[in-house]
């Protein structure tokens, strides 16, 4: 199958043509050298933290879910269903969080008759406004054509194409289909919330169960892996929020057949896009997992050896922590709203979820640093198998982000990248 941009897919599936984007906020200028450069870094995420203000992004996105003002629907509903999601860790600034000229800056972009990649993502790596995030997320990935004129005929071929495999897939029935990877479908679909009540619809599973067979069978060598299925809940909650009254599963059941084949349709080829980087994350012995693990155990010696340490000392592996982690892109540690804006940065980010992952793992593990010193092995399991994050807010993500960006500033392609030299107090 020929990819839909050429232009902006590498061989990996992911973008290459346009160098990553350097936030200027968060960007560190050195004079001196790497070890000299951290602690003054460092002194300007600490001051972020007092403030409890992050410096990372001039707008605060609040709510990664836009809850007004999307065409055609009523602002009085979408207000109540946004603070009522507030709880799950978004912030409610009003309009989705973003300014007017931020706003006009996303539409300016997304409708271009051709899109300015490079500028989608800089503009992106802050933070997606919820009314332009579907869209978005589409053009970033390269399933969608940067080319506006060639969008529509596209969406209409790829969604045809995928109806003709489902159709292809499940006509002859369930005894057909593969027995062992239907009945593990089948097992890990109704565990997947991802803290939203929408995926507790039959309607939902019964989708997300048809997208994760046929992902599978057109990737034998890689197969289904579980935590595959917590990659889909983001594409699936972007994909259906502008046309949900409100987030329940009554909501979802209620939806038209055609919104509902049609962000179907648009998770598969968005999954099979996001997975197409990272597939040896999948692979037999998961070779793309243990590589990450290995740097993100190197990086974090480099910058907090007291802790690496004392993560030794008390017999903690990286293994028992941090392979969640990387197998399901941290979706299991923060609420959905908050993964949602995490990944507006990761998509917007060349190797997001790769090498920027490795960092952004190093980064949530060191925020618990002065707790986790403290800690035993016993208690720094229970810890890190749940992260206290339930009250995060969007805020809180960008400061991850920003800290994530810092340390591949520092370290990636550097000489000592993962030398084990301390350099953090």
């Amino acid at each position: 199958m020929e990819p839909i941009e050429q232009q902006t897919a590498g061989a990996s599936g992911f973008w290459r043509r346009t160098p990553a984007y350097v936030p200027s906020e968060v960007s560190v200028h050195f004079s001196g050298s790497v070890s000299a450069a951290l602690p003054k870094a460092e002194k300007q995420i600490a001051a972020t933290t007092e403030k409890q203000q992050p410096q990372a992004h001039s707008t605060s996105p609040g709510s990664p879910q836009n809850k007004k003002d999307e065409a055609g629907q009523t602002g009085a509903e979408k207000s109540a269903d946004s603070s009522a999601r507030c709880s799950n860790g978004c912030s409610n600034h009003g309009d989705d969080g973003f300014s007017d000229a931020a706003q006009q800056r996303f539409h300016a972009v997304v409708t271009e008759s051709n899109v300015d990649l490079g500028q989608l993502q800089r503009l992106s790596w802050k933070g997606i406004p919820g009314r332009y995030r579907s869209t978005a997320w589409q053009l970033l990935l390269g399933y969608l054509p940067l080319n506006k004129r060639r969008r529509e005929p596209t969406l209409q071929r790829k969604r045809k194409e995928y109806d003709d495999m489902v159709r292809q897939t499940f006509g002859r029935g369930e005894g057909a289909l593969d027995r062992a990877l239907w009945h593990q479908i089948r097992i890990d679909v109704p565990r997947t919330t991802g803290g939203s009540e929408i995926f507790r619809s039959e309607r939902v599973q019964r989708s997300l169960e048809r997208i994760l067979y046929c992902w599978a069978a057109r990737h034998p060598a890689s197969g289904y892996v579980q935590g595959i299925n917590d990659l889909l809940t983001p594409f699936v909650s972007v994909f259906l929020e502008p046309h949900l009254e409100e987030h329940t599963a009554t909501a979802a059941e209620a939806l038209g057949d055609d919104v509902a084949a049609a962000a179907e349709a648009d998770s598969f080829w968005c999954l099979t896009r996001l997975l197409d980087g990272i597939q040896d994350n999948y692979t037999h012995a998961q070779p793309g997992v243990l590589r990450q693990i290995v740097k993100m155990k190197e990086l974090v010696a480099r910058i907090d050896a007291p802790l690496a340490q004392h993560l030794a000392a008390e017999g903690v592996e990286f293994m028992q922590f941090a392979f969640r982690w990387i197998n399901c892109l941290l979706l299991r540690e923060l609420s959905l709203p908050n993964t949602v804006r995490m990944w507006d940065t990761c998509l917007a980010e060349p190797d997001g979820f790769s090498s920027f992952h490795t960092y952004l793992c190093a980064a949530f593990l060191l925020r618990w640093s002065r707790s986790l010193l403290t800690m035993d092995f016993q208690q720094i399991i229970v810890f890190l198998q749940r992260p206290p994050t339930d009250a995060w807010r969007a805020e809180d993500v960008e400061l991850l982000l920003s800290e994530a960006y810092m340390y591949k500033c520092l370290y990636h392609g550097s000489p000592s990248h993962y030398a084990t030299t301390a350099v953090r107090s």
